[in-house]
């Protein structure tokens, strides 16, 4: 079990699994850290220069979307996360875009295919996780623009 945990390129998912306990999959292995999720994702954040509510504004002033919003941890790598639920619940889940391969609805569950080959099942509708994404994606094309102005 770790204390500390910094998002990097091979993160997939960050997971909650009980209060201030996180699963983090990476591409080729997965960890517990002692760290709820959001505060993964803000020390993330600060070990790469700012912090998650600094992050929640840039999101708001760039795509103008306050609630359940999807982060840049980092510009250069293109982190992306976003929240599967609102990051002031225990139970939210923060995804990669980057890792995304597919997903899918079977039955009453939500699925994501990652590139490596993990399979996660949300307990959220498809509906709510295609709107994640799509708004994730928004925020991806913004950034690559930039980069190209």
């Amino acid at each position: 079990m770790k204390n500390n945990y910094e998002i990097n390129s091979e993160t997939i998912a960050i997971i909650p699994v009980a209060q201030n306990v996180s699963k983090v999959i990476e591409l080729h292995q997965s960890l517990i850290v002692n760290k709820s999720t959001t505060e993964i994702i803000d020390e993330s954040c600060k070990f790469f220069g700012s912090s998650y509510l600094g992050r929640h504004e840039g999101t708001k002033n760039l795509i103008g979307i306050n609630y359940k919003s999807p982060i840049i941890v980092e510009e250069s790598l293109e982190l992306i996360f976003f929240p599967t639920a609102s990051p002031r619940i225990q139970e939210c889940m923060w995804i990669s875009l980057n890792h995304i391969e597919d997903y899918y609805k079977k039955d009453l569950v939500t699925y994501i295919n990652f590139k490596n080959g993990e399979e996660l099942e949300l307990e959220i509708s498809y509906g709510s996780l295609e709107n994640q994404i799509l708004r994730a994606t928004r925020l991806e094309s913004i950034l690559r623009k930039r980069k190209l102005a």
